[in-house]
């Protein structure tokens, strides 16, 4: 699949642990991640490429330990999420142990 160079730039900044390729082949972690480390000249480049309906199913289906409690605030109050879900949150195998 062929992205837009300004894409692959935006998620070169957002995901550094991946190809920008590997990055924009998974939307959920690509959106997940400019929602919470992108900069207002990220985000505008994505939502040039993704409807709001892409984003607001990211906050339906979020992966969990990307979001921080800020972004994932602004994000739910953006798409009217009242009231605002509590944080995703990662769990561990055998474990009682959440992260938060």
């Amino acid at each position: 699949m062929n992205f837009s160079e300004d894409l692959k730039l935006v998620a070169k900044r957002v995901v550094w642990f991946k190809t920008p390729e590997e990055t924009l082949q998974d939307p959920k972690l690509f959106l997940a991640h400019l929602m919470t480390y992108g900069t207002l000249d990220d985000i505008a480049t994505g939502m040039r490429y993704y409807p709001d309906a892409d984003f607001d199913l990211v906050l339906k289906d979020p992966p969990a330990g990307i979001f921080d409690r800020r972004s994932w605030n602004y994000w739910n109050l953006r798409f009217h999420h009242k009231p605002v879900p509590a944080l995703p949150q990662r769990t561990f195998p055998g474990s009682d142990i959440v992260d938060d």
